[in-house]
């Protein structure tokens, strides 16, 4: 699955290039407010344009409904990108059909073209035969750099392969490389650290890393529901009772691979100024809920994290959005930048969170893709990755 053709397997010179990038970001009245995904494409960019091609770049951005959707448009993307290169950068109001074609066929090497929104076709998500066709018949070769949308067979991530030589971007490669290793051939001890709210997100997750994790540990609100299969009373805790009977079970195979809290810091009421409590494992007295992993808990998972070989890392401890509750997640994060493990945080709220926490320059690796890393750690088949030329 790793042993695909990259950007730098291909003859660019003088050809038009589609790039798959993830434009997906954040826009506030017209502006880009994190550019963190646009600059994480440059590398393959600027490659391909310092050999000699012409650009084509297309992306999805949200989940609009309709070609009027304009609060979705990729305007103000390739505008902002515009301010980060030095070439020319233009913008076509379609991706497919007449205007499309125009422009692409005007491209001259050493350009850019944004393409819009590939969502604002239904489509796309369909993987439909002939957009796929479409998108492909503006380029000579085909790049896949969005790893956050390698999880999705869409026209413009799986289908449009099918017609172009394809190949992966340096984004792409990296992900391949970091992600890949660590589930293919990790340096062991291999840490999970696993938190967000919920199992059932998570469960195929769990499943697979029993069988390749030598410790998995487990925090935020999954973690409720794994204590309630304990028997203890959680409360006013978040609780997932539809999979307690699946906590119970991956409890009983996981011979200690499972590590769970030992502390909790309790809130009486989902609130960033509740009244605030740290207590031993234990039942949650009724009115309370639990917001974060406790200090004693942060030490074990650090012991844990300090003596590994590789973590990966998805999901938070608590609600780390409250700031009176953020310690746990601040302190596993502290405690991955201190290792000299390989580590890789997975994608969602974990980034927000060690970027938060600006410990991001000590991470080995720092994933785009939430969905994407779950689902490589789940030791499933990424369409986007899958359809790309093998070497």
């Amino acid at each position: 699955m790793f042993n695909k053709k990259m950007v730098t397997d291909l003859d660019v010179e003088g050809k038009k290039v589609i790039v798959r990038v993830d434009f997906n970001v954040p826009i506030k009245e017209g502006k880009i407010t994190d550019d963190t995904r646009i600059t994480a494409a440059l590398p393959t960019i600027n490659y391909l344009l310092d050999h000699g091609a012409a650009v084509i770049l297309m992306s999805h951005l949200g989940r609009p409904k309709t070609k009027e959707d304009l609060q979705y448009s990729l305007k103000p993307v390739a505008e902002h990108l515009a301010t980060l290169v030095n070439v020319p950068v233009k913008f076509a109001s379609d991706c497919r059909g007449e205007i499309a074609q125009a422009a692409s066929a005007e491209l001259k090497p050493g350009e850019i073209l944004v393409l819009e929104n590939t969502r604002f076709y239904p489509e796309e998500s369909k993987n439909d035969l002939e957009m796929s066709r479409d998108l492909a018949s503006l380029a000579d070769l085909y790049v896949n750099d969005a790893f956050g949308s390698a999880h999705r067979a869409h026209s413009s991530t799986a289908g449009i392969a099918d017609f172009l030589p394809a190949a992966a971007g340096f984004l792409m490669e990296k992900e391949i490389k970091y992600l890949g290793n660590a589930i293919a051939e990790p340096v062991r001890p291999f840490v999970a650290i696993l938190g967000g709210a919920k199992i059932s997100d998570k469960i195929g997750v769990i499943n697979n890393l029993l069988k390749t994790a030598d410790k998995i540990l487990i925090g935020g609100g999954m973690a409720n529901t794994f204590l309630k299969a304990q028997g203890y009373e959680m409360a006013d805790s978040l609780v997932e009772a539809e999979v307690l009977d699946t906590a119970k079970d991956l409890l009983s195979r996981a011979n200690d691979k499972i590590v769970l809290p030992i502390d909790m810091v309790l809130a009486n009421a989902f609130d960033a100024e509740a009244e605030m409590e740290t207590m031993a494992l234990g039942d949650v007295p009724v009115g309370w809920r639990v917001l974060d992993i406790g200090p004693l808990t942060v030490q074990l998972f650090g012991d844990v994290i300090l003596a590994a070989g590789t973590v990966v890392w998805n999901g938070p401890m608590g609600v780390f959005e409250f700031p009176r509750f953020a310690e746990g997640t601040f302190g596993v994060a502290r405690a991955v930048a201190n290792s000299d493990a390989v580590s890789i945080i997975g994608g969602g709220d974990s980034v927000s969170a060690i970027n938060q926490s600006g410990l991001s320059d000590k991470i080995t690796h720092i994933s785009t893709g939430g969905g994407a890393s779950l689902e490589m750690l789940e030791g499933l088949e990424l369409p986007g990755l899958a359809v790309l030329n093998n070497k």
